[in-house]
């Protein structure tokens, strides 16, 4: 299928925000006005908050119809550039039904988030439409100024500029928590920084290998098995996989379980490459114990010793995020070390 390619922003463009999920802006709203903020000082964006942005989590529970049509209503809605989501949640699967997917299809735009808003990114990019998993406004973006500069020129260069040759590189420190978000002061801090030590983690694989980019948090993705808005099986061929786990901190054990089921299913006949997020909350010990299991089921249990699998990388629930397009192809070059984007994922605007 050919890819959708939403229209790259520039300066002056206008994002819509709202909320999909849990009503993070309701509860935490200086948070949430701080990453409002950040969008605009720090990429010159024109900010809308949509009808859901500061419902509160119970408002947003009981109307899962409300919170896709102001979704559609978005993409319907020429003048918004960008969709952004200002947190992730819990239950948002239950928009699926409701979404407009022609109009989705029919006016791509960037549609970014992560957690929790898996379920929304895996539609679009089921309808070839490309999007942006990626920070949401309370937790990315907001804590923009205590990251390191590095991270704001990466957003800008994913969503504001041509890609194509774009060479992903881990950052030099992260962090794995936020401050409690119920304190008065100072806004958008994160945990103590800790030096990426061991930046991302080959954990198998040789050679060059292509494939274009689908994947999100892996809690999340079971709740899409067995539905409609499940990938079929030719899907997966020469996609390159990505998940991550949740603050939930799913154990290994448990990680192993999903991982068999996408095996059982097939997945890693057909895949390309398999890209994991740093996950949030584990331990070193517990890390190496993720990268021999990943190595034993995927290697050993389903014959696939020849797949790339690289660990640890920064994306998912801890900072700063690098944003992964949903749809875009990529090289992965295990001898170089290199993941590199080999063709454009939006296209220049008027």
């Amino acid at each position: 299928m050919d890819q959708l390619k939403p229209r790259r922003l520039k300066p002056g463009d206008t994002a819509g925000v709202l909320s999909l999920s849990w009503g993070g802006p309701a509860a935490y709203p200086a948070i949430y006005e701080l990453g409002l903020r950040n969008l605009e000082t720090h990429f010159g964006l024109k900010v809308v908050e949509l009808e859901t942005a500061r419902m509160t989590d119970e408002e947003l529970y009981r109307n899962p119809r409300l919170r896709a049509e102001v979704l559609n209503r978005a993409f319907r809605d020429p003048s918004i550039a960008a969709i952004i989501s200002s947190i992730g949640g819990y239950d948002s699967v239950r928009v699926l039904p409701f979404v407009d997917q022609a109009a989705m299809a029919g006016n791509p735009k960037i549609l970014m988030g992560y957690s929790d808003t898996t379920t929304v990114l895996t539609l679009a990019n089921l309808l070839g439409v490309v999007s942006f998993y990626g920070p949401s406004i309370m937790a990315g973006i907001a804590q923009i100024g205590s990251l390191p500069p590095q991270f704001a020129d990466h957003l800008r260069a994913i969503l504001f500029e041509d890609c194509t040759g774009y060479r992903y590189a881990p950052y030099d420190v992260w962090s794995d928590w936020y401050p409690d978000w119920s304190e008065k002061s100072p806004r958008g801090r994160v945990s103590a920084e800790q030096p990426n030590a061991e930046r991302w983690v080959w954990v198998q694989g040789s050679g060059t290998v292509e494939g274009r980019l689908w994947g999100g948090c892996l809690e999340v993705l079971e709740f899409l098995k067995g539905t409609s808005f499940w990938p079929e099986r030719d899907f997966w061929n020469g996609r390159v996989l990505f998940f991550e786990t949740s603050e939930d901190k799913p154990g290994v054990r448990q990680v192993v379980y999903m991982l068999r089921s996408h095996g059982v299913a097939g997945l890693f006949d057909r895949v390309s490459a398999v890209l994991v997020g740093r996950a949030k909350s584990y331990t070193a010990e517990e890390k190496r114990e993720l990268y021999e299991a990943l190595r034993r089921t995927i290697g050993e249990e389903f014959a696939r010793p020849d797949l790339p699998i690289v660990a640890n990388m920064d994306f998912g629930h801890t900072d700063p995020k690098i944003v992964l397009p949903l749809g875009a192809r990529v090289r992965i070059d295990c001898a170089a070390r290199a993941i590199t984007i080999v063709e454009s994922f939006t296209v220049r605007g008027e």
